[in-house]
């Protein structure tokens, strides 16, 4: 099969939901499927494969931008090539001729190293050409050919495993809206966001992620487009303006006519901003990298010495056959790329290298609490309504409203109102949504609010209803609270219970044994909420009733006292703490502009994912850390013994460019499994 058909069926594939892992091999036409099996699994299963077709337009829209198949098959076939050309030419090339070629390929790193003599550095490539020309003088071809072939194989090796970490990365980066409201005749609607075609015309509200690229119609509204250009000012777009996916929706509405519907129409430019920006690189790869420049001035000067005292020019030579810069520069990249794949196993995807360096280094851990810390599904347990008014109605309204802002309590509302069998059509005009207080709008001219008592009663001003003062009292202190307010009076209550997570006070007391100093929760529910649950929680400290830049604040004082802070969250409330900390870890099934904003993002099913993530974390740091030893010390000892005369420089080379195959290949392994990891083992995608 082409690749393109390849990439279609390993993603129709992938969209089964109770399929775990595919692998499509185009060369063979052969797919090997993981799935949950069952009678009916394998049925389905069975089905879906006997209904595939390439030409189904629904199977391809389901293939993102860009899948990183083709970018595989070329490095795979030019490493091959490379190996068999060097094979044939000292097979069946005179040896005459061999020298020749090897002075040709020579030039190319005689030139690099020229260049970088010519800046005035002494860089790995000045070391590079030493080495290669000091063969060369010598007679020894053989070792020059290999010393450069090497050479040629780690730069390969290098850019494979950095383009294609920017492609992975590119590609967890991209949009996982599901649903987009569709403007049709008959009103406003809630359709999936994969049945969108060219000239819909959609609504993206505050706080929204635009899901596709499409040009602006009607509306005005600040948008957040650092995610794809980098500006970090929010720019006004209106009528006659393009956006695109990816980009957030700070304030304001817009609708627009979409004009692309397949991946995120802007694929490039993401890989351009990560490259720019280096997120892959932790400080700790950047000081390696560094490091390999800093030592060439003594590996020269070693050389320059040796032959000075011993005037023996194969002891001088062992200084330059070895340098630290390869095994460097090919193991700290594919270390980060096989954690980064480790975690997407478990369901954490990461977006760089330094952020589980931070989540490694962490000593602060802060949680959101509702959804974070308490399940991700909290219920509706009672409506209270005030001024004789009717409860199917007050949550039928609602419902109208918190359906256009999906976050665990609001989608709660809305389940409660189809568990009900109440029926919640537009009724509203615009949408207001004010960040970490609720929501704003207007119904039959009459003002109409829903969200936390400090924004209804105090922001706003709203009255309790003569009389009914004792009623709002009575209301249990320990359920989280929606307050409905109708033309400034208060019409209902909306009580929910958002149960603490099973595993929560176990992960918490875990994070203190795995170097966490200090967790803290901070939530901007009611303090007799918080305290319900503190009181079943081992933390070091909880703050109730904070607004978002409280949490961001905290944060930032925190860093500003030199501590490593976490935030996880699954809010718009929780963006800008995300934005502030060292480490922002959104929860999945959250809100989508937590998800853009933060940096590792966890699936809902355990809080045991932030301990897995925790102790891959340090392992990888413990990997990096390791290789950074065994090849500082593996290489010096290959200088010292060359420098001594027991190893000739051919050998010398040998076992310098095989100790950067081996490190680069012990990099690529899975991190080590710990027993405790193994409570996971259920979750594991």
């Amino acid at each position: 099969m082409t690749l393109a058909q390849a990439d279609i069926l390993e993603y129709y594939l992938r969209d089964l939901p109770f399929v775990r892992e595919v692998s499509v091999y185009e060369r063979t036409g052969d797919a090997v499927v993981r799935y949950r099996r069952t009678e009916e699994t394998r049925a389905a299963l069975i089905e879906a494969l006997a209904g595939f077709s390439y030409e189904d337009e629904r199977a391809q829209a389901l293939v993102p931008e860009q899948t990183g198949r083709l970018m595989n098959r070329r490095y795979e076939e030019k490493l091959v090539f490379m190996v068999v050309r060097r094979g044939l030419r000292w097979l069946l090339v005179p040896m005459p001729i061999r020298r020749v070629l090897v002075v040709l390929r020579s030039l190319k790193f005689l030139r690099e190293g020229l260049r970088s003599l010519a800046r005035g550095k002494l860089e790995v490539p000045v070391l590079d050409a030493a080495a290669i020309t000091a063969s060369i003088l010598r007679g020894d071809f053989m070792t020059a050919s290999s010393v450069m072939f090497l050479l040629t194989l780690g730069e390969t090796l290098e850019e494979w495993t950095h383009r294609k970490s920017v492609d992975d990365l590119a590609r967890s980066m991209a949009l996982r809206v599901e649903k987009v409201w569709r403007k049709t005749e008959s009103g406003d609607e809630l359709a999936d966001v994969r049945s969108i075609v060219t000239g819909d015309l959609i609504e993206v509200r505050t706080a929204g992620v635009i899901p596709l690229d499409g040009k602006v119609v009607s509306g005005e509204a600040t948008v957040n487009q650092a995610s794809m250009t980098g500006e970090s000012v929010p720019v006004v777009k209106n009528a006659g303006g393009y956006v695109y996916a990816g980009t957030v929706v700070e304030e304001g509405n817009l609708v627009i006519e979409v004009t692309r519907t397949a991946g995120t129409g802007k694929y490039d430019q993401i890989v351009r901003m990560i490259e720019e920006t280096e997120k892959l690189r932790s400080g700790t790869e950047t000081r390696a990298f560094h490091l390999a420049d800093r030592l060439v001035p003594y590996s020269l000067a070693g050389a320059a010495i040796t032959w000075l005292l011993t005037r023996n020019v194969l002891r001088s030579v062992s200084w330059l056959m070895v340098d630290f810069s390869c095994a460097l520069k090919l193991s700290m990249p594919l270390s980060v790329l096989s954690a980064i794949r480790e975690a997407g196993e478990y369901g954490i995807t990461v977006k760089g290298g330094k952020f589980l360096e931070a989540a490694a280094e962490a000593d602060t851990i802060v949680f959101d609490k509702t959804g974070t810390l308490t399940h991700a599904t909290p219920t509706v347990v009672r409506i209270d309504t005030f001024g004789g008014r009717d409860e199917t109605e007050m949550l039928r309204l609602a419902a109208c409203l918190e359906e256009h802002y999906p976050h665990s309590m609001a989608n709660a509302v809305v389940e409660e109102a189809v568990r009900r069998g109440v029926e919640h059509e537009e009724m509203h005009s615009s949408v207001q949504y004010v960040v970490a207080h609720g929501i704003a709008s207007s119904v039959d001219g009459a003002k109409v609010l829903i969200g936390s008592f400090h924004f209804v009663f105090e922001d706003e001003g709203c009255r309790i209803p003569e009389g009914e003062e004792d009623r709002l009292a009575q209301i249990p202190a320990e359920y989280s609270r929606l307050y409905l307010a109708v033309a400034g009076e208060l019409a209902a209550v909306i009580s929910i219970f958002d149960p603490l997570r099973e595993e929560a006070a176990g992960v918490v007391d875990a994070l203190h044994g795995l170097g966490i100093s200090r967790v803290c929760m901070m939530t901007g529910d009611n303090r007799e909420t918080a305290d319900a649950i503190a009181r079943r929680l081992p933390l070091d400290a909880y703050y109730a009733e904070v607004l978002p830049e409280d949490k961001a604040s905290y944060i930032r004082t925190m860093r500003a006292d030199g501590h490593k802070v976490i935030m996880v969250g699954d809010g718009v409330n929780d963006t800008p703490a995300l934005s502030e900390s060292d480490c922002g870890i959104a929860i999945s099934d959250g809100a989508a502009i937590a998800r853009e904003v933060a940096d590792i993002t966890v699936t809902a099913d355990s809080l045991l994912q932030l301990l897995l993530l925790r102790r891959l974390s340090m392992q990888l740091m413990d990997r990096i850390r390791g290789n950074y030893r065994f090849i500082i010390s593996f290489n010096a000892a290959l200088i010292i013994l060359g420098a001594a005369g027991l190893l000739p420089p051919s050998l010398s080379a040998l076992l310098h460019n095989g100790s950067t195959i081996a490190a680069g290949l012990h990099s690529m392994t899975d991190l080590p499994d710990r027993p405790e990891n193994r409570l996971l083992g259920p979750g594991r995608k």
